[in-house]
């Protein structure tokens, strides 16, 4: 049950406090793009998040797009936010999460993974060890297994969705 709770949940993207994942040595943040980014289905970036990702930059993060989506998608974001980028990350499998931790030469603990779903972004990221932060989609879907497992998080009291921490 462990690898299903995030070391961090906040309401969405923007509420994340960047300077103190800084301060706790994460120097690269992961982010899953659709429903943490963007609307599922759509080719749409925010201005906000577009300044999000140029504001992180500037503070010097690492940032890249880690998603499950196909290349010919996640490609059209990377450019629109000039950042790196995975696509068909397999999450939560490991490979990719291991040939980025190589890749970037940062150790486990300077690494965040910031998503929407616990199955995929949360799991992925506590089986490597790195960071994992828990957001809010960006628009409501009914996820069957998803809520199935919080449910079972909630019966068990080892966590809450809406009880936001960092």
């Amino acid at each position: 049950m462990q690898k299903y709770i995030p070391d961090i949940y906040q309401k969405s993207i923007y509420t994340i406090d960047y300077s103190k994942l800084m301060t706790k040595g994460i120097k690269c943040l992961l982010f899953d793009l659709d429903n943490t980014i963007i609307v599922p289905h759509t080719s749409e970036v925010s201005e906000k998040a577009k300044d999000l990702f140029i504001s992180l930059k500037q503070k010097g993060f690492k940032v890249i797009i880690f998603s499950n989506s196909l290349k010919s998608k996640v490609k059209v974001h990377q450019q629109f936010l000039k950042v790196n980028a995975i696509s068909l990350a397999c999450k939560p499998l490991s490979y990719n999460f291991k040939k980025i931790i190589k890749k970037t030469n940062f150790k486990p603990s300077e690494i965040a993974i910031i998503g929407d779903q616990l199955l995929t972004d949360i799991a992925g990221g506590n089986n490597v060890g790195i960071t994992t932060i828990l957001v809010n989609p960006v628009v409501d879907k009914n996820r069957f297994f998803e809520n199935m497992k919080m449910r079972s998080l909630e019966r068990k009291n080892l966590f809450y969705k809406g009880r936001y921490y960092d």
